[in-house]
């Protein structure tokens, strides 16, 4: 049997921070299972910059559904949790549900991949103390707010935790997130 890894997201996550780590996880050969507040289709969406803007624009992307809702999970059947960003962790941090799931895998160590946005979770839970994490750069505050020494690099391992800036940096966070995940959990 494959080891299982949650993905956890909700309503307006960046679709490519969802379905990059889904399909790579899978091509390496775990079976990876999408978590949200409900069982539901979720809808994802597209940020990318345009001229005249000063920050990131919003589009809609892609559906996919949830596998299970967060009061379904049992942290202890996954071998490591994505935390995808977008605009679903600014919500999601106050899910009592899902800050009990993080909090397990942090208790037990297990690797935990993050990125963009996604942060904000973590640092929900108090586990971004003396970490070195990287983030979306705006984020920058609020990771040293956390206690966090932010770095601004493509990806950044502190020991089983994982962190990446945004999409464009996926190569970098996906092979550092495999070289931890192998070791602790090889998939079969």
């Amino acid at each position: 049997m494959a080891p299982k890894v949650l993905i956890v997201t909700g309503d307006a996550a960046e679709s490519l921070e969802v379905l990059y780590p889904y399909q790579r996880l899978r091509e390496e050969g775990y079976d990876v299972h999408i978590a949200a507040p409900a069982r539901k289709t979720l809808r994802f969406v597209i940020h990318d910059f345009e001229p005249g803007f000063d920050t990131y624009t919003e589009k809609p992307g892609y559906t996919w559904p949830a596998d299970l809702a967060f009061s379904e999970v049992d942290a202890g059947d996954y071998v490591a949790v994505v935390i995808p960003g977008g605009r679903a962790p600014e919500y999601l941090r106050n899910d009592a549900e899902l800050r009990k799931i993080l909090k397990a895998f942090f208790d037990t160590d297990k690797p935990v991949a993050q990125i963009c946005h996604g942060p904000l979770l973590t640092a929900a839970i108090g586990e971004l103390g003396g970490r070195r994490v990287t983030a979306y750069p705006a984020l920058e505050l609020d990771m040293q707010a956390a206690g966090a020494s932010f770095e601004d690099h493509e990806a950044v391992v502190d020991g089983t935790l994982i962190s990446s800036r945004a999409w464009p940096d996926h190569s970098a966070w996906m092979r550092e997130f495999l070289k931890v995940l192998r070791t602790t959990a090889p998939a079969v």
